[in-house]
C-alpha cells in the first residue's frame, strides 16, 4: 500500500465499528469516535456497544495492535484524519423520509474542524442527493478555509455477518466526482480484491436503496405466495425451491415467514418511496411491499390461534426475539408486535433468546406467571402448550425434540420462520404449523387477538 493516510469513523454504531475495525484489519490505522462518551469509552475498554459475531475479538486485536483507537472528542477524529467516512444514524421520520440531522451535524463537525484537505465519505445510507447537501453544508460552515471532497461509499453490511461482509463483499461501490477521490477510496479497499463499481454519487446513493427495497420486495413476494400455497393447498418449500433454482431469481430472501424487521430494510423502503415520490414517481409497487410484511403478524397469530383455539391462559414458549438470527437487535422486530397481542389476548409468555433479551425486557420487564424470560429453549417449553418460533436461530434446529416433547402440556410448534424440519417434529409426536401450509385443525371461529 503507497497510500499512509489515517482513516476516521464519525458513528460507532452498527456500520461504524465494523468498518472501523474492517479497515485496520486491512492494515490502516483508524480513529473512531461517536457523539455517545459512554459508548466511547465501552470501545476502548474492548466492549462492544451491540453484538455481532467476531466483533469482540477484532477490537481486542486491533485495540492492541495499535491500529484502531476511539477518541472520545469528534473534532480529534476530524483533525487526525485524512479520509472521513460519515456512519450516523438516519432514522426514517412519520412521513417515511430519512431524518438526516445526524447526517448535518457530523458536517458541520467536520466544517468546524478542517485544517487540511479531507475526503469526507458518506456511507450512512441516505437518500439521493444527501452527498451533495454534505458538501454545501461543510461549504457553509467551513468559510472556505480549506479545500475538501464528499464521495459516497454504500455500506452493505448485515447484522450478523458484518465482519465477514466488510472483508468478503459482493461489490464495493464508489461514488466520487475527482479522480483523487476515486483513487484515494480504490487504493483503501485494494487489499480487499472484490468488484468495484466507480460510479457518480447520486447513483451510488441509489444503489444502496435500491439493493434493500428489492430484497424487501422478494421478501413480501414469497410471503404473498405463502398465503396462496395456504388457501389453495401447495407447498411453499417446494415453490421456493422451484423459484430459486432459476439463476435470474435465485435463492436467497425466498424464505416465507412472518416477515422482515430490523432498522434497515423497513427504513430504507420507506426512504426510497419518499424520494421517489418528492420525484414525482409513483411507487405503488413498494407500498404493496409494506402492506403485505405488516400483514405477517396479524396472519401468524391467526395460526396460532387455529392451533390453539383460545389464547388467554394459555402458556406459550416463544423461541427467538431478535429480528434475525446473530444479532441481539430487537428494532421493529416481528416478535415486539406478536409478544404484545399475546399479552393482550391474555396469554401466559416464557421467552428464549440467545443473545437478544436483554434488549427485550426494556420493552417488557418481566412479570411473575405472565411473562418470564428463560435461559434455554428447554426451559421456555417447559409446561408450555405451544413453542412459537420467531427467529431462526441455529440452535432450535438442534434442540432434542423427544426432551422437549416430554416437557410439554402440549406438544405444538408453530413455525414462523419454516425452519425446522416438519418431519422430524411430526415423527416425534409433534402437531407442527408453518407458515404456506394449510392448518389441519379448520378454521378458526374469529377471535380476536
Amino acid at each position: 500500500m503507497t497510500l499512509k493516510r489515517q482513516v476516521g469513523v464519525l458513528g460507532l454504531g452498527h456500520v461504524g465499528l465494523p468498518t472501523g475495525l474492517g479497515f485496520a484489519e486491512l492494515g490502516w490505522t483508524v480513529v473512531g469516535t461517536d457523539s455517545d462518551r459512554a459508548k466511547v469509552e465501552a470501545v476502548n475498554a474492548g466492549i462492544p456497544p451491540f453484538y455481532e459475531p467476531g466483533l469482540e475479538e477484532l477490537l481486542h486485536r486491533h485495540l492492541n495492535s495499535g491500529r484502531f483507537r476511539a477518541l472520545p472528542e469528534i473534532g480529534d477524529a476530524v483533525r487526525q484524519a485524512d479520509i472521513l467516512f460519515i456512519c450516523v444514524g438516519t432514522p426514517h421520520r412519520e412521513d417515511g423520509s430519512a431524518d438526516l440531522s445526524q447526517v448535518e451535524g457530523a458536517a458541520r463537525t467536520v466544517a468546524e474542524n478542517l485544517d487540511a484537505y479531507k475526503l469526507i465519505v458518506e456511507k450512512s445510507t441516505a437518500p439521493v442527493m444527501t452527498a451533495l447537501w454534505v458538501e454545501r453544508a461543510i461549504q457553509r460552515y467551513s468559510n472556505g478555509r480549506r479545500d475538501f471532497e464528499v464521495a459516497c461509499n454504500p455500506e452493505f453490511l448485515r447484522e450478523g455477518t458484518a465482519i465477514r461482509d466488510f472483508l468478503q463483499p459482493d461489490r464495493i461501490v464508489i461514488g466520487a466526482n475527482s479522480e483523487k477521490a476515486k483513487e484515494w477510496l480504490r487504493e483503501l479497499y485494494e487489499p480487499l480484491a472484490r468488484p468495484m463499481l466507480i460510479t457518480d454519487r447520486n447513483s451510488a446513493e441509489m444503489i444502496k436503496h435500491a439493493s434493500n427495497s428489492f430484497l424487501a420486495l422478494k421478501i413480501s413476494f414469497i410471503n404473498m405466495l405463502s398465503d396462496l400455497c395456504e388457501a389453495a393447498g401447495a407447498n411453499i418449500q417446494d415453490i421456493a425451491t422451484g423459484l430459486g433454482l432459476d439463476p435470474r431469481i435465485g435463492a436467497h430472501f425466498l424464505q416465507a415467514g412472518i416477515g422482515y424487521g430490523g432498522f434497515c430494510l423497513p427504513k430504507d423502503l420507506k426512504a426510497f418511496i419518499h424520494v421517489a415520490e418528492e420525484h414525482g414517481v409513483n411507487f405503488n409497487l413498494l407500498r404493496e411491499v409494506e402492506r403485505i410484511n405488516q400483514s405477517r403478524v396479524d396472519r401468524f397469530l391467526r395460526k396460532v390461534q387455529k392451533a390453539l383455539w383460545v389464547l388467554e391462559g394459555k402458556k406459550l414458549a416463544v423461541w427467538g426475539l431478535a429480528f434475525k438470527p446473530h444479532t441481539d437487535d430487537i428494532r421493529d422486530a416481528p416478535s415486539l408486535h406478536i409478544v404484545r397481542r399475546l399479552r393482550q389476548a391474555r396469554a401466559s409468555v416464557r421467552l428464549y433468546d440467545p443473545e437478544a433479551t436483554r434488549e427485550f425486557q426494556r420493552d417488557f420487564p418481566e412479570e411473575p406467571d405472565r411473562l418470564v424470560y428463560c435461559s434455554s429453549a428447554l426451559e421456555a417449553a417447559r409446561g408450555a402448550e405451544a413453542v412459537l418460533v420467531l427467529t431462526e436461530w441455529p440452535e432450535f434446529r438442534n434442540v432434542d425434540w423427544k426432551q422437549v416433547r416430554a416437557s410439554m402440556a402440549l406438544p405444538i410448534v408453530v413455525d414462523g420462520r419454516n425452519c425446522l424440519d416438519a418431519d422430524a417434529l411430526r415423527a416425534a409426536g409433534f402437531e407442527y404449523h408453518r407458515v404456506g401450509e394449510a392448518s389441519l385443525v379448520g378454521e378458526g371461529v374469529g377471535i380476536a387477538v
